[in-house]
């Protein structure tokens, strides 16, 4: 694919989101995940990690059906505004705030994170940084996720992160690797998908 290409593909999707009011292109990776291996049921609870600026939250709550709920957290969080009424929008910093916080609204049946970290432009620095925020989030899915539950999350590749993803399956049934239509060029991020939440072995 040329750069004009993909520079087109990249149009679409941002052009389809504000089309479909979605405040971020990142819905249509949550979308496609949807369509291939099913996320989502009507009454589900699910919890978004780093949920700004929104559209996993509002397209998760939209999935799940008024009998589901879905909690979005984040230290600076959208406005509430467009949101369905299962969507509970908080502010929390994930990374001083503990599992605790959420334990409330769970179990979950879907734990999802698409946070990354503010990249500095040097590829060892920001990896590190996103394996951070992965490590922090696995420790909110251990604590909250209902038995067989499932737990997604954005990671940029590394060789450090091999080792955190035999770590994370070893938790779960089965382990995907995925990498959406929706992702720029030249962007070091893969989703992994976790599946058949069993706890520890």
């Amino acid at each position: 694919m040329t750069i004009k290409d993909r520079k087109r593909l990249d149009d679409y999707y941002s052009q389809k989101a504000r089309k479909e009011n979605y405040p971020a292109r990142s819905v249509w990776k949550l979308e496609e995940f949807d369509a291939k291996y099913r996320l989502f049921r009507a009454g589900q609870r699910v919890l978004d990690l780093g949920c700004a600026p929104g559209s996993w939250s509002l397209y998760a709550g939209k999935a799940v059906g008024p009998g589901g709920l879905v909690l979005g957290l984040d230290v600076a969080p959208p406005e509430a505004s467009g949101f369905p009424g299962n969507v509970i929008i908080r502010g929390a910093d994930l990374l001083t705030d503990g599992p605790d916080l959420a334990a409330g609204y769970g179990p979950f049946q879907v734990i999802l994170s698409d946070m990354a970290p503010r990249t500095s432009g040097r590829k060892e620095i920001d990896q590190a940084k996103s394996l951070g925020l992965c490590s922090m989030a696995l420790g909110w899915a251990k604590a909250l996720s209902a038995p067989g539950g499932d737990f997604l999350f954005k990671i940029f590749q590394s060789p450090d992160g091999d080792g955190f993803l035999k770590e994370v399956g070893s938790y779960y049934e089965k382990q995907v690797r995925l990498k959406p239509r929706a992702t720029r060029k030249g962007s070091q991020e893969i989703f992994v998908l976790n599946r058949g939440f069993r706890g520890e072995t």
